[in-house]
Order: C-alpha cells, then sequence, then structure tokens
C-alpha cells in the first residue's frame, strides 16, 4: 500500500555513504566511503516513500507523542561502483525530471 502514488516522494541527496566492508588495518575501524554523481555533487533524488506514525519517537525518557510524518528511501540491487563496497544494495536514484516524474506518478 506505501508503494502508491498519494504515498510516494522524492528525498533530495547529493552524495551517500557505506561502511567499507573491512576494517582499516591501521584504525580498526570501518572507512566510509561517499558515493555522488560526480566530483561537484550535484543534486539528485532517491525513490523515497512516506507515511504518517502515531506512535512515540525519541527516547524512553523524553518520548514525543505523533503524529509524525515518516520516510524511507527504496533500495535496488547494487551497481558496480557501489558493488565492491555495499554488494547487498544501493538506493535508487533518480537523476531525471523523467525519472522522478515515473516514479511520483507511474500506476502499477
Amino acid at each position: 500500500m506505501w508503494l502508491k502514488p498519494e504515498n510516494r516522494c522524492l528525498v533530495p541527496a547529493n552524495s551517500f555513504a557505506e561502511y567499507a566492508p573491512e576494517p582499516n588495518p591501521e584504525t580498526k575501524k570501518k572507512d566510509v566511503v561517499w558515493f555522488a554523481l560526480n566530483e561537484d555533487r550535484p543534486p539528485f533524488a532517491f525513490a523515497g516513500i512516506w507515511t504518517t506514525f502515531n506512535g512515540d519517537r525519541g527516547t524512553k525518557s523524553k518520548p514525543i507523542p505523533g503524529p509524525h510524518l515518516v520516510f524511507g528511501f527504496l533500495t535496488t540491487e547494487a551497481n558496480a561502483v557501489v558493488k565492491p563496497i555495499h554488494p547487498k544494495a544501493m538506493p535508487v536514484i533518480l537523476t531525471t525530471d523523467e525519472e522522478r516524474d515515473v516514479w511520483m506518478r507511474a500506476v502499477g
């Protein structure tokens, strides 16, 4: 039901990050690897979905009662650039007006 056009959104971004698959030998921690369309980091959008959540958010000691507007974004199979770092998935990236329009309006 959340994939219907009325629950779709565009999540603006200019880059995203994933942890490296193995720890850095020097720091013993996983490095953060950043991805962007190019070095200028032009804006794009993730294909997102949103809904209203009526429960509490925040910490247990300071809950914030709903309703809250919440969102997430869809993932897809990792492409050749992302796959060496995160082989399972990557965000669905929409780079053109046509791709954004199809995501927001298409009925399946």
